[in-house]
């Protein structure tokens, strides 16, 4: 056990940290939900319940969404972008081993790298794949659960529902994307400029404490 927790502690430690978060939100946002309820004059519903209220579907994925659409765009634009002193940038002089053709021969290579073909093409973006493919899946429920919270208060309010083809162009729905996306998008920004000047020791995110500004990459 101990063997597993020390190869797999960084994920075991974000995985902890996301189920508490998640039902921190849960809690919260249940009670926030009930909250709205009574002021609406409606009764109030079980936790059972609100897991299928727009209120959690959207803003659980919303929050998704722009996770993955941030690790999605890093992951890509750093093939072809590179930033003079970062540690999150490839360095500009000199080419890496995540360039590198992958060989069949190399000592434990992924059976997709043995197997070649149109398996090894598409293993070769599957990071960006799988990435962009749950943004594009947390966008389609963030705007399921937007649409469903918003006929949901219409329907307290007495007035008609939204169709889905009218609320596409909403400015809820935006609104809601672009307030995570720019959040998301600074904190790259931050780090990869950060990272130039600021050092942490022992972390594979910065730069050895002795190098100079100017080295870019690790």
């Amino acid at each position: 056990m101990k063997i597993f927790i020390r190869n797999n502690g960084l994920s075991i430690c974000f995985f902890l940290l996301f189920v508490g978060s998640f039902a921190g939100q849960i809690l919260f946002g249940f009670v926030e939900h009930n909250k709205d309820l009574m002021e609406e004059g409606t009764s109030q519903i079980s936790l059972f319940s609100y897991f299928s209220t727009g209120h959690f579907i959207e803003s659980t994925f919303e929050n998704w969404e722009s996770e993955f659409l941030q690790m999605g765009l890093l992951v890509v634009l750093t093939i072809f972008l590179q930033q003079k002193g970062s540690s999150e940038s490839k360095d500009l002089d000199k080419e890496e081993g995540v360039d590198r053709e992958p060989s069949p021969q190399r000592e434990g290579a992924p059976w997709p790298v043995k197997k070649g073909g149109w398996i090894l093409s598409l293993y070769k973006h599957s990071l960006s794949i799988a990435l962009f493919l749950l943004f594009f899946l947390s966008l389609a429920a963030h705007f399921y659960g937007s649409l469903k919270d918003e006929n949901e208060q219409l329907v307290l309010k007495g007035l008609p529902l939204e169709t889905a083809s009218a609320y596409i162009g909403d400015s809820r729905f935006w609104f809601e994307s672009f307030q995570n996306w720019q959040s998301e998008f600074l904190s790259v920004f931050a780090i990869v400029i950060f990272s130039i000047y600021l050092r942490q020791i022992g972390s594979s995110q910065s730069k050895p404490v002795d190098a100079p500004h100017m080295q870019t990459g690790e």
